[in-house]
């Protein structure tokens, strides 16, 4: 999939709207610790004996509720307002990229707040602003569209542990640039990928160049080895010569343009259910 319906949606706004600007992807997710590596290499343990034993089993979908919060400096576009329409495209987009992996996003709600402290992320306010908005328990997904992400087009937060009502369960879910949304006007990232990859986290998923060439890397068996992040869509790209296979340029994980997005594997597949089973499905 290239999210191809989208595509035109995107070059209609882009004509409608200010001229993009032309940078490249950057993902201000946090490093996962040596605690949670470790709880991605037993899974992927678990997993892989699954796999041998033949006792992996159909899961029922995993509907994941989803609540959009667009925080804006003014009422218009150019000030992040983001309108109803790019927001259903976005689900799409998500519903698009996850259901062949048995994953469906539900919209529950928008909420939109003018605020200009909040609509920066370099201003320092994302648990004001959170703890004023999130919805739901730590099973349910909030979005939070920003005016402002600094070098980043987004960053979410990796499943574990939460108490609800602690700074956890209140920093959690995926904080996104407005303009990468399907028909927004950041050339190269405006089909939806960009949220596609951060909820990827929010499943427990790393960079697919996690580790580089060495050691367990992204911690998932069918994703190959590589180096560093890709930048565009290079096909042929063999970063970990040393290694089988090619870079997996397609990977919603990588940094790939949205046009070069294709794909989750079978082993983040069993990882995304591992970690939403283990931490997510119950609370």
């Amino acid at each position: 999939m290239r999210f191809t319906a989208l595509a035109l949606v995107a070059g209609l706004a882009q004509a409608a709207f200010a001229a993009p600007s032309a940078r490249g992807f950057a993902c201000g997710a946090p490093e996962p610790d040596a605690e949670h590596i470790r709880i991605s290499q037993k899974f992927a343990a678990q997993e892989a004996a699954a796999l041998t034993s033949g006792k992996i089993s159909m899961q029922a979908t995993m509907n994941v509720d989803t609540y959009f919060h667009v925080v804006a400096t003014s009422t218009s576009l150019s000030g992040g307002y983001i309108p109803d329409s790019q927001l259903t495209a976005q689900l799409a987009a998500m519903n698009e990229a996850y259901a062949p992996h048995g994953i469906a996003f539900t919209h529950k709600g928008t909420t939109r707040t003018i605020n200009a402290n909040w609509a920066d992320d370099s201003n320092g306010y994302e648990m004001t602003m959170k703890k004023a908005l999130r919805k739901g328990t730590y099973k349910t997904l909030n979005i939070y569209f920003l005016k402002g992400m600094g070098n980043n087009l987004g960053y979410c937060y990796f499943p574990t542990s939460a108490t609800a009502g602690s700074t956890t369960f209140y920093r959690d879910g995926c904080t996104v640039l407005y303009s990468t949304t399907p028909g927004g006007t950041l050339a190269n990232y405006n089909l939806g990928g960009t949220v596609t990859h951060e909820v990827g986290h929010w499943f427990g998923l790393y960079h697919t160049f996690q580790g580089g060439c060495t050691g367990a890397g992204d911690s998932v068996a069918d994703t190959p080895a590589q180096d560093s992040p890709s930048s565009g869509c290079p096909i042929g790209r063999d970063s970990c010569t040393s290694q089988a296979g090619l870079d997996p340029i397609h990977n919603f994980m990588d940094y790939s343009y949205d046009t070069c997005y294709e794909e989750f594997t079978p082993g983040q597949k069993a990882r995304m259910q591992s970690f939403w089973n283990t931490y997510r499905a119950n609370n």
